[in-house]
C-alpha cells in the first residue's frame, strides 16, 4: 500500500479501519499521524490497540511523551511529540531507539521529521467541513 485514501463517516469507522490496518503491521513499522486536534489520531490509535486486545489500556501520552503497551510479545509505542521543541528533545529521550523494538505510532510526528527512519507510514487526517463526524485519512508510505 503506497498510497491509499480512506473516508471515515464516524469514530467507529476510523477505529475499525485502524484495527484492519494493524493486522498488517510488523515490528519496526513507524506510523506518523498528522492532523488538527480532534481529527481522529487518538481514535485511530485506539483501533490499532484494539487489534491487540488493548483498547481499554489507551491513555493519551501528552504528558509522558510515550506510552508503552505489550501484547503477545509485540511492543507498541504510542508517542505524542506535540510538546517537544524539536527533534533534539526526541533524541534526548532515546526516541529513535524505539523504532526497531516494536511498532511506533507517533502523533504530530511531522514535528520531528528529521528524526524519523528512512521509511515510515504517514497518515494525514482531515475533517469534512460539511459533516462533523466524517474524516479523510490520506495514507502514504514515505521513503526519505
Amino acid at each position: 500500500m503506497e498510497n491509499y485514501i480512506f473516508k471515515s463517516n464516524s469514530e467507529n469507522d476510523t477505529k475499525e479501519f485502524a484495527k484492519k490496518f494493524a493486522s498488517k503491521l510488523n515490528v519496526g513499522d513507524v506510523i506518523v499521524l498528522s492532523g488538527d486536534l480532534g481529527s481522529g489520531k487518538t481514535k485511530f490509535t485506539e483501533g490499532i490497540l484494539s487489534y491487540y486486545g488493548l483498547e481499554n489500556e489507551i491513555s493519551s501520552p501528552t504528558f509522558t511523551i510515550v506510552n508503552e503497551y505489550t501484547k503477545n510479545n509485540t511492543n507498541i509505542y504510542h508517542f505524542d511529540v506535540y510538546r517537544l521543541e524539536d527533534s533534539s528533545e526526541f533524541y534526548a529521550i532515546g526516541g529513535e531507539e524505539y523504532f526497531e523494538k516494536g511498532i511506533c505510532i507517533i502523533e504530530w510526528g511531522e514535528l520531528i521529521e528529521d528524526a524519523l527512519p528512512k521509511k515510515y507510514i504517514k497518515i494525514d487526517f482531515s475533517r469534512n467541513l460539511d459533516d462533523a463526524n466524517s474524516r479523510t485519512l490520506n495514507i502514504k508510505v514515505i521513503h526519505k
